[in-house]
C-alpha cells in the first residue's frame, strides 16, 4: 500500500553536488520519520541523515557539515542534499521511512536504492 520511490542519483565529480528526493505513495496514517541509508560494496549499511515530522534532523558523523536532510510534509517528501562530495561517498543510497498505517500499525519501509557515484 506503501512505495517509497527514490530519485536524483547519478555519477559526480568529486566536490560537485547531487540532490536525492523519496517521495512517498499510497495509503497511510502519517510519516513519523524519513530518513536515508547508504551501503558501499563491502560494507555494512549505515546512517546518512535522518528527519522527524518534527523537523529533529540526525546526521551521520562522516557528512556532517556537506549533507542536508529537508521534508516537505504536504509532498510527502523527503530531500537529500550533498554537497562537497567525496568519492568515499560513493553508494548505493537508501531512502527509510517510519509509517503508521490507516490501521494504526507503526511499519518501516525501504525504498529500492539509488546508485551515487563520485569519481575523482
Amino acid at each position: 500500500q506503501v512505495q517509497l520511490l527514490e530519485s536524483g542519483g547519478g555519477l559526480v565529480q568529486a566536490g560537485g553536488s547531487l540532490r536525492l528526493s523519496c517521495a512517498a505513495s499510497g495509503s497511510f496514517f502519517s510519516i513519523n520519520a524519513m530518513g536515508w541509508y547508504r551501503q558501499a560494496p563491502g560494507k555494512q549499511r549505515e546512517l546518512v541523515a535522518g528527519i522527524t515530522s518534527g523537523g529533529s534532523t540526525d546526521y551521520g558523523d562522516s557528512v556532517k557539515g556537506r549533507f542536508t536532510i529537508s521534508r516537505d510534509n504536504a509532498k510527502n517528501t523527503v530531500y537529500l542534499q550533498m554537497n562537497s562530495l567525496k568519492p568515499e561517498d560513493t553508494a548505493v543510497y537508501y531512502c527509510h521511512a517510519a509509517v503508521t498505517t490507516g490501521r494504526g500499525i507503526n511499519i518501516f519501509l525501504w525504498g529500492q536504492g539509488t546508485q551515487v557515484t563520485v569519481s575523482s
